[in-house]
C-alpha cells in the first residue's frame, strides 16, 4: 500500500498553509487551557479513588415459596445461559417444595455522613432482608427508612463502628449535553466499577413514571448498575443510574439516570418522613397542538390545556375552568403539558402559588393553594376521568350529530347524566375521524360555550366559518375522558 506524505500528495504552497494554520491553533490553545481540553487529560483515576468508598453493592434477599424438582444452577450473574435454564427449570417445577432463598445485587451511595445510602426502589422492593456491602467486602445490614414508587427510589439506613464519608449532590440543572460524566456501580455483581462518558440527553421521558425527566449517558451502565451514582468532574451526584436501553439486555451506550435535581427533595423528604407528599391541582390536562393554539388564540403551542376540573379539587376552588391553559404555575413557565404534572408535584403542599391562564384570549392570574397527592385522591381523580370517558365534535367536517334521546343512551351505554350532543356516525376519510372523533362521542362544547342540540353545534360552525377561522374548537367526550380537538374547516 503506497502512503501519501503532505509533501508528496500537496504542492508546497498549500502545505505551508496548512503548517501556518495549525500554529495558530497550537498557539490558541495554549493560550486557552479550556479549549485546549477537550476532556480530562490525567484521567478519572483520582477522581475514582476519591469516590469509590462512597459507593456500596446493595444485596437483598427474598423468601419465594418452594416448588419440588430440578433447581437451577448456580451461575456467574449476567451469564448467556441464565435466561435459557430458567425457563428449562421453571416448566419442570411442580408445587408443594421447601421454601428458598432468592437474592438480587444492585447499587446505591452514601448520602451524608449519617449511614444514609441512597438506591432505586426496584432494587428493594419486595425484598425481606437487605444488606451493603462496602468497598472492602463489609457487609452491614440495612434497614429502610422510606420508599417512592413514582420517582424509583429509597432510602436505606446502616450502622457501622466506623466513620462513612457521603457523597453530596450536585446541581443536575446546570450540567450539559457533552459534559463528562462518572458512572459507579456494581454491574453484573462484580463489585465496585467506574465508567466513563459524555451526557448524551437531557428531559428524557421513557415512560418509566409519571414524572420522567431522565438524563442519557453513553456511560456503560448494565444489569446491577441500578441505584448507583452518576458523577459530574467535582464529584457530586447528578443522577441516580436508573434503566437501559439494550436489545440484548447489556449496555449498548444508552442509559438513564434520574437527575439530582428531581431526586434530591423526594430523598430528603423520605429521610426526614419517611414518605412523600406531593402537591395536587386537581386538574386532568392534555397537550397544545398547533390547531389547539391557533383556534384559542395563542401565539404558539405552549402549556397545559385544561380538558377537566375535579369536583372538590383545589383547582376547582380557584376558579381554574375546561378550557383554561395554564401557561405558568408558582412562576414557573409551563413550555408543554407534561411539564405541569412535574411542577406542581415538586411544589410545597399547602402553599399558595399564582398560576397563570389562557382564557377568553387573554392572560389571566388565578391564586390555587396546592392540595396533597395521595392514593385515594389519584383513584378518585382516574375513576371520575374514567366515568366521564372521551370528548370529541363536530358537524359538517364528516360526522352525523344526534340529539340525546333515552333510546340513544341506551343504546350507546350513556349515563342519564350525560349532556351534550351525540355523534352517531362518523365518514372514515372525514376530519373528525383523523382527530380520533368516534361514533358514540359527545360533544359538550363547541368554541368553549355548551352546547345541547345538533343545531347549536351547526350554527356555532357556521359562526367560525363567517369568521374566516381556520378551525374551531370542540370539547369531546368518550371511552377516556374529555378532551379538546380543533377540527379544521373547509375539509369534509
Amino acid at each position: 500500500m503506497k502512503i501519501f506524505t503532505f509533501q508528496q500528495a500537496l504542492p508546497k504552497q498549500v502545505v505551508a498553509s496548512v503548517m501556518a494554520l495549525m500554529m495558530v491553533i497550537a498557539l490558541s490553545l495554549s493560550s486557552n487551557p479550556a479549549l485546549a481540553r477537550s476532556g480530562p487529560i490525567e484521567g478519572f483515576a483520582d477522581l475514582a479513588e476519591k469516590l469509590l468508598p462512597s459507593v456500596v453493592n446493595i444485596s437483598t434477599t427474598q423468601v419465594i415459596e418452594g416448588r419440588s424438582g430440578p433447581q437451577i444452577p448456580q451461575l456467574p450473574p449476567g451469564s448467556p445461559f441464565e435466561e435459557f435454564f430458567k425457563e428449562f427449570f421453571d416448566r419442570n417445577q411442580s408445587e408443594g417444595g421447601r421454601p428458598r432463598k432468592a437474592t438480587s445485587l444492585g447499587s446505591g451511595f452514601f448520602f451524608g455522613d449519617d449511614g444514609y445510602v441512597i438506591t432505586n426502589n426496584h432494587v428493594i422492593a419486595e425484598a425481606d432482608e437487605i444488606a451493603v456491602i462496602l468497598q472492602d467486602d463489609t457487609r452491614l445490614k440495612a434497614e429502610l427508612v422510606g420508599r417512592d414508587a413514582k420517582s424509583d427510589l429509597a432510602v436505606l439506613k446502616v450502622k457501622s463502628d466506623r466513620k462513612i464519608k457521603g457523597v453530596r449532590f450536585g446541581k443536575s440543572s446546570k450540567s450539559r449535553v457533552g459534559d463528562w460524566v462518572v458512572a459507579i456501580g456494581n454491574p453484573f455483581g462484580l463489585g465496585g466499577t467506574v465508567t466513563a462518558g459524555i451526557i448524551s440527553a437531557r428531559g428524557r421521558d421513557i415512560n418509566a413514571g409519571p414524572y420522567d425527566d431522565f438524563i442519557q449517558t453513553d456511560a456503560s451502565i448494565n444489569r446491577g448498575n441500578s441505584g448507583g451514582p452518576m458523577f459530574n468532574l467535582d464529584g457530586e451526584v447528578i443522577g441516580i443510574n436508573t434503566a437501559i436501553y439494550s436489545p440484548s439486555g447489556g449496555s449498548v451506550g444508552i442509559g438513564f439516570a434520574i437527575p439530582s435535581s428531581a431526586a434530591e427533595p423526594v430523598i430528603r423528604q423520605l429521610i426526614d418522613t419517611g414518605e412523600v407528599k406531593r402537591g395536587w391541582l386537581g386538574v386532568h390536562i392534555q397537550q397544545v397542538t398547533d390547531e389547539i393554539a391557533e383556534s384559542l388564540g395563542l401565539d404558539k403551542p405552549e402549556g397545559a390545556l385544561v380538558a377537566d376540573v375535579i369536583k372538590d379539587g383545589p383547582a376547582e376552588a380557584s376558579k381554574i375552568m375546561k378550557g383554561d391553559v395554564i401557561l405558568s404555575f408558582d412562576g414557573k413557565r409551563v413550555h408543554e403539558m407534561r411539564s405541569l404534572p412535574k411542577i406542581v408535584a415538586d411544589t410545597v403542599v399547602g402553599k399558595p402559588v399564582e398560576v397563570v391562564v389562557w382564557r377568553g384570549g387573554s392572560r389571566k392570574a388565578l391564586s390555587v393553594t396546592v392540595g396533597v397527592l395521595d392514593e385515594a385522591t389519584e383513584m378518585a381523580a382516574k375513576s371520575s376521568k374514567s366515568k366521564k370517558g372521551l370528548t370529541r365534535d363536530l358537524e359538517d367536517l364528516g360526522m352525523t350529530l344526534m340529539a340525546l334521546t333515552d333510546a340513544s343512551r341506551e343504546h350507546y351505554k350513556l349515563s342519564k347524566e350525560a349532556k351534550g350532543v351525540l355523534i352517531s356516525k362518523v365518514a372514515a376519510d372525514g376530519t373528525a375521524a383523523e382527530k380520533g372523533v368516534r361514533a358514540g362521542d359527545l360533544i359538550v362544547e363547541v368554541s368553549q360555550e355548551e352546547v345541547s342540540t345538533p343545531t347549536e353545534v351547526v350554527n356555532k360552525v357556521n359562526e367560525a366559518k363567517k369568521e374566516d377561522r381556520k378551525t374551531v374548537l370542540f370539547l369531546v367526550e368518550g371511552q377516556n375522558g374529555l378532551r379538546f380537538v380543533a377540527l379544521r374547516l373547509g375539509k369534509s
